[in-house]
């Protein structure tokens, strides 16, 4: 499922590499999708590069978070953070 604000379903975009393949300038399908070029040209490269694969839509979360606080320290804000609350009353 594409998110509420993408341009192009996974439908769409098989069209445009569609529209792309038959001949049509990348830009010209572009416009007619209202889509930028920029983003024509990723999925015909992505379509080119992994196929019908390319078109499907992606997580967007990080494949790795390098600057992620350490599991210790966020146990232990987690804990120090139900203390308050406890006493807040809440």
């Amino acid at each position: 499922m594409s998110h509420r604000n993408a341009r192009l379903t996974v439908h769409g975009r098989r069209l445009l590499v569609e529209r792309v393949r038959s001949g049509r300038p990348v830009a010209h399908v572009a416009a007619e999708m209202g889509i930028s070029r920029a983003t024509a040209h990723k999925w015909i490269r992505r379509w080119r590069r992994e196929g019908e694969a390319g078109l499907l839509d992606r997580s967007s979360r990080p494949h790795r978070t390098p600057h992620r606080t350490p599991a210790p320290v966020e146990d232990r804000v987690c804990r120090l953070s139900e203390v308050v609350r406890k006493a807040a009353g809440r």
